[in-house]
């Protein structure tokens, strides 16, 4: 019976001794916002075929700040040319902040570099939806991001971009 009790004790002492993990949305706004119409009114008369080719950039910062608060912030740029031509240009910088704590260095990377990206993508997809249809051109639905995929990627090529350990002989 004493040994139970023991043990007992033993769990809530290193029950208490673990981190709290916490995970909090605080604020989602958009940091900065840019859309170009280089080829304006021009591409919008002369019977121009509407066959856009897309290119779409994604970049991803995070930094902390006090108590436990991270910006996070999600750069998209969508660039849509007609032939060689740029149609139009549109960089959105959706950025959010929360609190993550508790988390072990091998989970704060991923939870930065993917989570976070994942729960702002829809705001800067809908911000930038917005934007082309305000500029006057057909609607831009962005598919889906991988950020998972993507966060595995960067990993990896930081991995093979770092220099090779010094061997000491």
């Amino acid at each position: 019976m004493a040994d139970e009790k023991q043990s007992d004790n033993t769990t809530a002492a290193a029950a208490s001794e673990a981190p709290t993990q916490a995970f909090k949305i605080h604020r989602i706004y958009l940091k900065d916002a840019s859309y170009e119409s280089p080829q304006s009114p021009k591409v919008f008369v002369g019977g121009i075929n509407w066959k856009p080719n897309v290119s779409l950039h994604l970049n991803t910062e995070s930094a902390k700040l006090e108590n436990d608060m991270f910006e996070v912030v999600l750069t998209v740029t969508a660039t849509v040319k007609l032939e060689e031509e740029v149609a139009y240009l549109i960089e959105v910088k959706q950025a959010g902040l929360f609190l993550v704590k508790g988390f072990e260095p091998a989970r704060l990377g991923p939870m930065l570099g993917s989570f976070c990206p994942n729960l702002l993508f829809p705001f800067a997809r809908e911000e930038i939806a917005s934007l082309v249809q305000k500029g006057g051109f057909p609607q831009l639905l962005l598919d889906p991001v991988n950020f998972d995929a993507l966060y595995a990627q960067h990993i990896e090529a930081a991995k093979q971009n770092a220099p090779a350990p010094e061997s000491t002989q």
